[in-house]
C-alpha cells in the first residue's frame, strides 16, 4: 500500500477448524503494516464464535519452509554422523533411524554402500542353506506361516516327524559341496520344553555339521538358558529367533507368543555365548514406521545381532496373510540400507522372497549392504533360488562366496581403472 492511499477497512481471516474470527482494523500506511503483521503472529490464541480457545494461526509460508529446511539439515547431519562413526552404536533413537530411513533412496543406498565397504569385503556374499528338520504341527498362530496347525485345513500341509540325524547330515554335505558355508536347521514348534530326545538328536546334528567345517545355526522356537548352553557346548554357531516386526504392530500378526518372550530367548542365546540371528518380515501390512521400529529394536540390543535376516512375505494360500500383495522393492532396499548403516558390522541376509526378485534387484541389495543369501532347494516351505542359479549370478556380478567363520572387517578390494 503506497503512502497517501485513502484509509480503508481491511480484514484478516484467522482459520480455526470449521469456524473463524475476522479481525478488522483501518488500514495503515505501508510503514506500519509490517508491525501489525508481527503482532498478529505473536498472538498465542484466538477465540472462535463459541468462545473456545483455538490453535494459533499457521506460520506463513516462509517460516514453514525454514522449518522444513531445518529438519532436512538435521536429517542430513544424522546420516553424516552415522556414516562416519568409527564403531557400531547401540543407543539409536527412533528419530535418528527414521531420519536415515527416509533419506532420498539413491543417497541412502550410496551412503550405506560406503559403510558396507568400511566394514566388509563388498565382493563377498555368504551362501546359507536352510533345512526344515521338523515340518508342520506348530501350535502357534503366526499369520504368515503355513506350518501352523490352525491353518492346516487351508494350506494342506501335513505335519512330519523330526528328520533323522543321518538325513540331515547328508543334506548338509550336499550344501557344502555346492558352496554353502552356513547350514541352518528349523523346527516347527513353540519351544523346546519336554523335547529331551529331540534336543539330543539336534545336538548330534550340530556336531556333525560343525565337523564339516561349516557354520551351523538352528531355529527351534523359544529356548531357556540351560538349553542355550547345551547347544553352545555341542558346537552351535548361531541361534535364529526373529522379532518379525515392530513391537507396536506385532500383536496384529501373532497372539500366542509375546514380543518380550522373543527378546527373552535372544537374551538366553546371547548369554550362552552364541551368535544372535534376528530379523524381520516385510509385507505383513506394517507401515514404514513399523520397519523403523523393527530396526530400532534390533539395533539397540546389548550387542547387535551377528545376522539380520530380511524376509519379504511369501503369501501362502490358506494362511490369514495369503492374499497380501507383494511388498514394494523400495521398502526392501530402504530396510537393508538403513540396517547396514545402524548395524555396520552385522551380516545382512536376504532371506524369504528372494525368488521373486530380479537379478538386478538383488544386485542393488548387495550394493546397499546385503552380504548373505539363502540358497538351495527350499527355504522351509517356500521356493528358493538354487545353487547353480546363484553361482551364475555371482559370476556375472563379480561376487564370490564368503568363507565359514570369516566375519572380520576387511578392506575393499582394489579397483583399477583400465
Amino acid at each position: 500500500m503506497k503512502a497517501g492511499t485513502p484509509l480503508r477497512l481491511r480484514a484478516l481471516r484467522l482459520s480455526s477448524g470449521p469456524s473463524s474470527v475476522l479481525l478488522r482494523r483501518q488500514a495503515q500506511p505501508a510503514a506500519a503494516a509490517a508491525g501489525w503483521q508481527g503482532r498478529v503472529r505473536a498472538m498465542s490464541t484466538v477465540v472462535d464464535y463459541a468462545g473456545r480457545p483455538s490453535q494459533p494461526p499457521p506460520p506463513p509460508t516462509g517460516t514453514h519452509e525454514n522449518v522444513e529446511k531445518q529438519r532436512s539439515e538435521k536429517a542430513k547431519r544424522i546420516l553424516r554422523d552415522a556414516v562416519s562413526a568409527a564403531q557400531p552404536r547401540h543407543d539409536w533413537t527412533k528419530e535418528e533411524i527414521a531420519a536415515i530411513y527416509y533419506q532420498p533412496l539413491m543417497e541412502l543406498s550410496y551412503q550405506s554402500s560406503t559403510v558396507h565397504r568400511r566394514f566388509h569385503n563388498p565382493a563377498e556374499v555368504q551362501l546359507c542353506t536352510l533345512m526344515n528338520i521338523k515340518t508342520g504341527g506348530c501350535t502357534e498362530d503366526c499369520s504368515y506361516c503355513a506350518q501352523s496347525t490352525r491353518y492346516q485345513k487351508g494350506t494342506g500341509l501335513e505335519a512330519k516327524r523330526v528328520e533323522t540325524v543321518e538325513s540331515v547330515l547328508a543334506a548338509a554335505r550336499v550344501a557344502k559341496e555346492k558352496g554353502s558355508t552356513r547350514f541352518c536347521m528349523g523346527a516347527a514348534w513353540r519351544d523346546m520344553r519336554g523335547r529331551k530326545n529331540s534336543l539330543k538328536n539336534i545336538k548330534d546334528m550340530v556336531q556333525g555339521v560343525k565337523g564339516m567345517g561349516m557354520e551351523v545355526c538352528v531355529t527351534l522356537g523359544m529356548i531357556d538358558a540351560e538349553q542355550a548352553k547345551e547347544l553352545k557346548a555341542a558346537g552351535l554357531t548361531a541361534y535364529n529367533h526373529n522379532v518379525d516386526t515392530s513391537r507396536e504392530f506385532y500383536p496384529s500378526v501373532i497372539s500366542t507368543r509375546s514380543y518380550d518372550e522373543r527378546l527373552q530367548t535372544l537374551s538366553h542365546v546371547r548369554d550362552a555365548g552364541l551368535s544372535v540371528c534376528s530379523g524381520g518380515i516385510l509385507g505383513l501390512g506394517e507401515s514404514s514406521e513399523d520397519r523403523v521400529g523393527l530396526l530400532h529394536t534390533v539395533s539397540t540390543l546389548p550387542s547387535h545381532p551377528e545376522s539380520f535376516p530380511v524376509n519379504a512375505l511369501v503369501p501362502i494360500k490358506g494362511t490369514p496373510l495369503g492374499d497380501r500383495p507383494a511388498v514394494e522393492f523400495t521398502s526392501m532396499l530402504r530396510t537393508i540400507a538403513t540396517a547396514r548403516i545402524v548395524m555396520p558390522a552385522t551380516i545382512i541376509r536376504i532371506a524369504a522372497g528372494r525368488k521373486s526378485m530380479s537379478e538386478e534387484k538383488q544386485a542393488m541389495c548387495f550394493m546397499a549392504g546385503a552380504n548373505a543369501i539363502f540358497t538351495g532347494e527350499k527355504m522351509l516351505t517356500t521356493e528358493c533360488n538354487g545353487w547353480d542359479e546363484d553361482a551364475a549370478m555371482f559370476g556375472r556380478w563379480g561376487l564370490g562366496p564368503m568363507k565359514s567363520f570369516d566375519k572380520s572387517p576387511q578392506p575393499a578390494p582394489e579397483v583399477r581403472v583400465l
